[in-house]
């Protein structure tokens, strides 16, 4: 997935690629822990969710589509929409096992051009205060994923609004990979703020940098997030940071040598047992490892 990324990356990143590491007292601070299985197990559910969302909406409203369906047999589709060219696919529906409404939507897909015209289109801006009310206006978002995310933002809502009345729940959780995870990301900063009183949790995978330092703290301050990033995919690290994205916190890091989760403390932690110190020179990143695997799941239909 987003393979010809890499041939954007050194626009995004700019001429230098050092880490700005941050100071050593800080990071002596900062602890650091490993996931043990039966935390990792609970990832699954909402990884193969993130994966389903790259099947075509003709398979997600009958939820038929394969060996991603089938590991959450029991979902019911609300909606699903998106053509995978202008539009990415998405899907909203509710899960009984998990006794949760789901939102996921669809990565960037690199035999279409218009998604990877979405990723490089970087410059920031407001958001829309119809979708986003009496969100603070030093928050400034990758105009892109914005504009991606305003092209399904009213039939998502739509959708989890009857979601929510079928299923007398409140509970929503989101689940994408790459494009779709910014996209999904800016859903679930919207949503709260048109319905009030949802519980709301986000899982990403492979997320790149959304928005602005501000950006980043409203997220940590109003979000229950986890953002999972793998061994060394470039994706992440994108936009680079000296134009401005910063990630929130909440990442949890499959290391490169053993495959293990390590939850890291902070936003862009340079450690190199995070994704931004994982993938330092970005010469050596791995584009395989944006699609996972993620506890044994390749990200696709």
């Amino acid at each position: 997935m987003a393979y010809p990324l890499l041939r954007f990356a050194t626009f995004l990143l700019g001429a230098s690629t050092a880490v700005i590491a941050a100071p050593a007292s800080l990071v002596q601070r900062q602890s650091f822990s490993t996931l043990a299985a039966a935390d990792i197990a609970k990832f699954k559910p909402f990884t193969f969710f993130a994966s389903s969302a790259y099947c075509s909406p003709k398979l997600t409203k009958t939820w038929t589509c394969g060996a991603n369906c089938d590991a959450n047999p029991n979902f019911q589709p609300t909606a699903s929409g998106g053509d995978g060219i202008d539009v990415q696919f998405w899907y909203v529906g509710f899960d009984p096992d998990l006794s949760t409404i789901i939102v996921a939507h669809q990565g960037t897909d690199p035999s279409k051009i218009e998604p990877l015209l979405t990723d490089a289109d970087i410059f920031p801006q407001n958001l829309d205060s119809n979708l986003f009310p009496g969100l603070p206006e030093d928050i400034k978002v990758h105009s892109g994923f914005a504009d991606a995310q305003k092209e399904t933002a009213k039939d998502v809502l739509s959708a989890v609004r009857q979601t929510i009345q079928d299923h007398n729940t409140t509970k929503v959780t989101i689940a994408s990979h790459s494009l779709g995870s910014a996209i999904a990301l800016l859903d679930a900063i919207s949503l709260p703020l048109l319905i009030p009183g949802i519980d709301l949790e986000m899982f990403s995978y492979a997320m790149p940098r959304v928005g602005n330092q501000e950006f980043a703290d409203y997220v940590d301050a109003n979000l229950k997030l986890t953002r999972i990033t793998n061994k060394k995919d470039l994706v992440p690290i994108l936009p680079g940071r000296f134009l401005g994205f910063h990630h929130p916190s909440s990442e949890i890091h499959i290391q490169s040598d053993d495959g293990s989760f390590v939850s890291c403390p902070g936003q862009d932690n340079t450690d190199d047992r995070c994704i931004v110190g994982d993938t330092k020179n970005i010469f050596r990143a791995r584009l395989e490892d944006h699609g996972g695997p993620y506890d044994g799941v390749r990200i696709g239909c």
